[in-house]
This record gives C-alpha cells, structure tokens and sequence, in this order.
C-alpha cells in the first residue's frame, strides 16, 4: 500500500451516492463517515502494479508492505513491470530482500503477464466471482488478494473482503464493543451496507488507520 494524493475528478462515480446512503442507513457510518470528508479511492493503476502490492501487503502492516514496496521498486528501476520484475530476479531472487514466499509469488505473477496467461482487458466487463477465479488461478493470490483488486482496480462498489482483519477489526470496534466477532455476524452487519460494502469497507478502514492509501 501507498499514500495517495487524492483528485476530486478521479472520485469514483458512484462515490457521493453511496456515502449519502449509508450515513442514512447505518448510525455507526453516519459518526465515521463525516470525519473524512475528503477521502475516497484513488484512480486505479496498472493491473501489474496493483496485484503485485496487494501481494507484498499480504499479512504485513501498512509502514512494513509500504517500505518493502519502496525496496522493490528501486530494485525494479521505478514503476515495475514484468520484464523488469522478471529481470531482476534472474539477479536476485528475493527482489530486493522480499520474504522468498512473496518474491516467488510476484515472479510468477510477472511470468503469467508476461506470457499473457491472463488478459486485463477482460476483467472489466467479468463479474465479480468470475474475476476472482482467474485471479485465484496464479500462485499466491487467494480471495483477499483477488478482492482488493477488485476494490482498488477495478473500483467495483459492493466487495466486502470478510477475510480481511483490519475489517473484522473495525467491525468489531464499532459494532460488537470489541467483543471478538465471527465472519457470520460481520456478514449480517454488512446487509445494510449493500449495494455499497466497499465504500462502507473503506471508511471502516479509515476509522483505524486515517490514511488513504491504494493497492
């Protein structure tokens, strides 16, 4: 993940609509949502670039995934691709001292772009679940990986990532008292976001870590 400069223009369309409803259905969103009036997500960038973040982010704090990410992508020369990323690990194949798991994992997923094993220009117009299984289909993506890049790529409005923690955790803070909180018992909260659970996600997010940042 990353910090964001956010633009006005690049505010996802359906953005204004979906906060207005769930400050009006939803009391815990009605206190959390006006406390960042100016967050939203960012415009999407490259597919390569955002599956390899989410990959790095995996299980690691915001601080940690941000600075592997910087060592990575001076590794790479600047903005990886998956010549560059399959380049340097011919040299080094813990690209730039990334844990082995997820070096493996990003050059596998250069490979796969780079001997077009996968078409991005498809995910647009594929369903949510449809898109997942592709995704799901490269070594290390699993559906968390799979749903942020549904939420940062492809800015699809209702993904509710239940096997993401900083959710669980928010949920949790806001709705149970801190009380331990079962995917089952998120999910029945979540009914009243819909068809808005990423931006409801989003916020939540907000409420731990105010930064913005992006896959």
């Amino acid at each position: 993940m990353q910090n964001i400069a956010l633009k006005p223009e690049d505010k996802p369309a359906y953005w204004d609509e979906a906060v207005a409803a769930l400050v009006e259905r939803d009391r815990i969103l009605r206190r959390i949502i006006p406390q960042y009036p100016d967050v939203w997500l960012a415009a999407p960038q490259d597919p390569f670039v955002t599956l390899a973040r989410a990959l790095i982010g995996q299980q690691s704090s915001v601080k940690a995934a941000d600075a592997a990410w910087k060592r990575f992508t001076a590794g790479c020369g600047g903005k990886p691709t998956p010549p560059k990323v399959l380049r340097l690990a011919s040299e080094d194949p813990t690209l730039a001292a990334l844990p082995k798991r997820k070096a493996d994992y990003i050059t596998d997923l250069a490979t796969h772009f780079a001997e077009k094993k996968v078409r991005p220009a498809r995910w647009g117009d594929m369903d949510d679940e449809a898109v997942v299984a592709e995704l799901c289909a490269i070594r290390g993506i699993g559906r968390w990986t799979a749903e942020m890049f549904l939420i940062f790529h492809l800015q699809r409005s209702d993904v509710l990532p239940l096997d993401d923690s900083r959710l669980i955790k928010a949920i949790s803070l806001h709705y149970f008292s801190g009380e331990p909180v079962s995917r089952f018992e998120a999910r029945e909260v979540a009914q009243a976001w819909a068809p808005w659970r990423t931006v409801a996600t989003w916020f939540l997010w907000r409420s731990l870590d105010p930064a913005a940042v992006q896959y």
